[in-house]
């Protein structure tokens, strides 16, 4: 039966970056991913290449920026004084921190370090890039059990 919404799947795939082929996931080192189709839970251009495959089928798939992680927002990128950040904290770039404040909390890459300043990016590393997966369709489900 082809998968449609609501249809519990499970998967094994390998996410590379179609830029230079490096691998960023892979589920073949773990338990295979499962999800319900049509409830949100991956990006859109994952899920939308699933629709009316079926299981035993090995698939590559292409997604844009626009249907995974979104492009690079330059909103998402600001500038902090060095001395609002701890002294214990590591500022090189590629340091990963998480930032508190009264509305939540937001994960954030240290992307450059100056004398004075510290730039800050708390876009996902993957947005903006075009992505690769290979999946292969395990089993699919209906909540009715067929």
């Amino acid at each position: 039966m082809p998968i449609k919404n609501g249809d519990k799947v499970k998967v094994h795939y390998t996410g590379t970056l179609a830029e230079d082929g490096k691998q960023f996931d892979s589920s073949r080192d773990r338990d295979p991913l499962e999800f319900v189709m049509g409830r949100g839970m991956l990006i859109p251009g994952f899920e939308n290449a699933l629709l009316g495959k079926e299981p035993g089928d090995k698939i590559r798939i292409e997604i844009a920026p626009e249907d995974a992680y979104g492009e690079m927002d330059p909103e998402k990128i600001f500038v902090v004084s060095r001395e609002q950040v701890p002294g214990h904290i590591p500022l090189e770039p590629g340091t990963r921190l998480e930032l508190s404040s009264d509305k939540g909390s937001m994960p954030v890459v240290i992307s450059d370090v100056g004398p004075d300043e510290i730039t800050l990016d708390a876009n996902h590393e993957l947005a903006g890039k075009k992505l690769v997966f290979d999946i292969e369709i395990l089993d699919a489900e209906s909540p009715d059990g067929k």
